[in-house]
């Protein structure tokens, strides 16, 4: 039985010039980058020729690149690093309901720390209003921190819009990029952003690694203390290869974001078409308008989350929701929830399909073959 991935949005396969490129660095270049001997110059022209390529990837200055361990860290630097840093200008957020759970639970954390934070709800196909946006400024509020693409219905915020409203406020902009980057063109100075997070491994890089873009005006409380690395904003010695791995995925990514872009709308549009002449019914959770094209959310009346599941995974289908589940408990999507409600039964029986690296016409065609013989089964 041939195992079928299709969870790309969770975490992704390496890319073979991201492993050849870490194993390299890992045979070969040892040094620590602060030191002034050559092993130590060597380590750190890879990270500076990583932080190069990053920077030009997405139209930033060289200096606002930040290493990290990856999209959490990024996501609580930015926003615990500018919080209490512009605390005594205002002590008031801006987020909305669906944001990953790096951002949602750290704005718990700056709630439990005296910060006030909005809450924005969206509509059914899981978009912000602007209109909301600019009515929830206030002359006390110093972050605003919304998802560019949604990570479980796809949905594409509009963050250059919302760009455009902040040009107008003191307020610092973040976008939490790490399911949006590398399948659309990312220009930080034509968004309006003032930080973004990324994330190696959903870009077919290293796990643990990533990397916050920070502009220069941003005012940063760094996140650890220690050493001066990362221009004294991140503490500690660089993980070089995952460096350099990450600058090598970001290079490829960003560089093919176009041809995969078609490649996953065919996908989605294949994957539909089978369902339908298979007689499936199904409903599309996200926006037909505004949608990341990897990222493809059913829900299948008749059906719940747990076992469709077990049985597509028995099936050799790897597939994902956006439910928690547990032996024996479901707590739904909280994303779902703020779309349709908590009574609604698509926070129960939605799937989550996501398309990369290594998916192709014939696999996609046999998934939705399993998915429509595991609906069926489930229905009758």
């Amino acid at each position: 039985m041939e195992r079928i991935y299709m969870d790309h949005a969770a975490t992704s396969p390496m890319n073979a010039d991201v492993i050849e490129e870490m194993a390299s660095v890992m045979k070969e270049t040892f040094g620590n980058p602060s030191s002034i001997h050559s092993f130590g110059r060597s380590a750190r022209h890879l990270v500076d020729q990583a932080r190069l390529t990053i920077a030009e990837r997405i139209k930033a200055d060289y200096n606002d690149i930040i290493f990290t361990s990856g999209g959490t860290e990024a996501d609580n630097l930015a926003l615990i690093g500018t919080a209490f840093a512009n605390q005594s200008k205002g002590n008031h957020i801006i987020t909305t309901q669906i944001e990953h759970h790096a951002v949602l639970h750290t704005c718990r954390h700056l709630e439990e720390q005296g910060f006030e934070v909005t809450y924005l709800p969206v509509d059914e196909t899981g978009r912000v209003s602007t209109h909301d946006v600019e009515c929830a400024l206030r002359p006390d509020t110093i972050l605003v921190t919304i998802m560019y693409g949604n990570n479980e219905v796809g949905t594409i915020q509009p963050i250059k819009e919302i760009g455009q409203i902040l040009k107008e406020h003191s307020a610092y902009f973040h976008t939490d990029a790490v399911q949006a980057f590398g399948m659309l063109d990312i220009d930080v100075a034509g968004l309006g952003v003032d930080m973004m997070s990324v994330s190696g491994h959903k870009i077919n890089g290293p796990k643990g690694a990533g990397f916050l873009y920070c502009h220069k005006n941003v005012n940063l409380q760094p996140g650890s203390f220690g050493g001066e690395q990362e221009r004294k904003r991140r503490a500690g010695t660089e993980n070089v290869p995952a460096i350099s791995g990450l600058g090598k995925a970001v290079e490829l990514a960003q560089d093919s974001w176009k041809k995969k872009k078609q490649m996953y709308e065919g996908f989605k549009r294949l994957f539909r078409q089978t369902l339908l002449e298979k007689d499936v019914e199904f409903v599309e959770n996200g926006s037909l308008e505004y949608g990341l094209p990897h990222v493809l959310n059913l829900s299948f009346p008749g059906t719940d989350v747990e076992s469709m599941l077990m049985n597509l995974d028995m099936s050799g289908i790897a597939v994902s929701s956006g439910s928690a589940c547990t032996a024996g408990s479901i707590e739904p999507s909280h994303v779902l929830v703020a779309m349709y409600g908590s009574n609604s039964e698509r926070t129960t029986n939605s799937i989550r399909f996501s398309f990369g690296q290594g998916n192709t016409e014939a696999q996609i065609v046999q998934a939705a073959n399993e998915v429509a013989k595991v609906v069926k089964r489930l229905v009758s």
